[in-house]
């Protein structure tokens, strides 16, 4: 009788205690699913537990350096800068009927840049913590430690090598008996683990992951933030700006929208810069398209594109009107080809290519021939149309005007585009790449001392 009412009170107090824990539990889910966003801390919704994701807070101007080994494909690629955040660190978990008051929860590490056997390290540290709250909740101890003390208890300082090793998902397992991976830590011992799993395929895949998730965090951050617009001076979140990132300057989208606006409908693709004075910074053309919309960034698009053109020498535009295709010419060469319509030209006089025959379509001669033009009637204009080729007729006509160009303009000595100045000093800007240069001289002029040059007795 005895026996049977001991073994009676046993079982009240194990269904006593598994309640307790069972609450225990959820209020420890409850509470942190109060303190932490979902992007901190995710909790399931088929059993008690979880997913923890610890962003490390890493000190200013922390460099990181990934050297992989070029003699394997898998280890191909290298790294070396500095990094605002680092991938997460993730924590999966399930509790277990007994936790906390007999159990611990039953978890998982993973992490991208650290070695499994650095996270073996943090598994460990980890068990220690729970041996050290004694049948207590321990959840939001281990994301403080993970969170605050990482770092530290891994001796990681800048500048740091993320150690590589063999990749695909590893985790460091009992019947293994070395790791060349091994981080200097706490504890010199190795520790094998198999909770540790570094989730990671190869070297250039973790590249590319810590680099889009360092973008990502710093644009997160960008845009939570409030940011004061220097064109209409209003205060705005970050969400609503855009900032340049070579100067950090951050103007509101609203602004930056009518300013790049006018300058594309304008043609002045190449001054999309930073509107601060003498900021030579250029807004990439991911920022142009999110600001402008898709129809006007068509219009920059090709602009741009051509404006490059203009500037190759041995680029030229197919002769044909009705054509106008790029083509590149061969180095030395006398022939083009369009890609587009097939016509075979001269470079030098542009009409259809005459092989070996002297190109002898002199300014002469033009002139001579828009003369005859000019003074024949439709019958002997159509004539000489058949004689010479329309496009070498246009040229001849359009002679007089290349003659005031070259008369009345100078050229850009920087991008090489006519330039006619029409009043005021002889300091000039080109429209075209937006550099300053001297008239009389055409020298380049640094935009930082642009008046210097004026003021140099040697200068002509």
């Amino acid at each position: 009788m005895i026996s049977n009412n001991i073994t009676l009170m046993s079982d009240l107090h194990r269904q006593q205690m598994s309640r307790e824990d069972k609450e225990e539990q959820e209020d420890e889910l409850l509470a942190l699913t109060s303190i932490y966003t979902e992007d901190e801390f995710k909790r399931s919704e088929t059993a008690p537990g979880g997913e923890i994701c610890v962003c490390l807070d890493l000190p200013p101007n922390f460099n990181v350096a990934i050297k992989g080994d070029s003699a394997s494909n898998e280890f191909m690629g290298s790294f070396e800068g500095i990094i605002s955040f680092l991938p997460l660190i993730i924590l999966n978990f399930e509790l277990p009927p007994g936790y906390p008051s007999t159990k611990p929860p039953a978890f998982k590490l993973s992490c991208k840049w650290l070695s499994p056997s650095q996270l073996a390290q943090l598994c460990q540290r980890l068990d220690e913590l729970w041996e050290e709250y004694a049948g207590g909740v321990v959840l939001f101890a281990w994301m403080q430690f993970l969170k605050e003390k990482t770092l530290e208890y891994l001796n990681i300082n800048s500048p740091y090598e993320i150690p590589v090793c063999g990749f695909g998902s590893q985790s460091i397992k009992n019947s293994e008996i070395s790791d060349t991976c091994s981080a200097t830590g706490p504890s010199q011992a190795e520790i094998w683990e198999n909770r540790a799993i570094q989730d990671v395929e190869s070297v250039s895949a973790l590249i590319e992951c810590i680099l889009d998730f360092n973008e990502a965090q710093q644009k997160k951050c960008f845009d939570s933030k409030s940011y004061m617009c220097n064109i209409c001076f209003s205060e705005k979140l970050g969400s609503e700006c855009t900032n340049f990132k070579n100067c950090e300057h951050v103007y509101c989208n609203e602004c930056l929208k009518d300013y790049f606006t006018v300058q594309i409908q304008d043609g002045q693709v190449q001054a999309l810069n930073c509107p601060e004075q003498k900021c030579p910074s250029v807004a990439t053309p991911a920022q142009v398209k999110v600001l402008v919309g898709e129809e006007l960034f068509s219009r920059y698009d090709r602009l741009l594109l051509q404006s490059s053109l203009d500037l190759m020498a041995d680029v030229l535009y197919c002769p044909r009107l009705s054509c106008q295709t790029p083509v590149m010419l061969e180095p030395g060469g006398k022939m083009g080809i369009c890609s587009s319509c097939k016509y075979a030209f001269c470079t030098l006089c542009k009409l259809a290519y005459h092989a070996v025959a002297y190109c002898n379509i002199t300014p002469e001669k033009l002139l001579l021939v828009r003369e005859e033009y000019v003074e024949a009637d439709e019958a002997g204009k159509r004539l000489l149309e058949r004689r010479y080729g329309k496009n070498l007729i246009i040229q001849a006509v359009e002679l007089k005007s290349t003659e005031w160009v070259e008369t009345n303009t100078k050229r850009c000595p920087s991008c090489g585009v006519n330039i006619e100045k029409s009043s005021g000093c002889f300091m000039m800007l080109c429209t075209k790449c937006r550099r300053y240069f001297c008239w009389g001289c055409l020298a380049v002029l640094s935009s930082k001392v642009l008046y210097n040059h004026y003021c140099d007795p040697s200068s002509s």
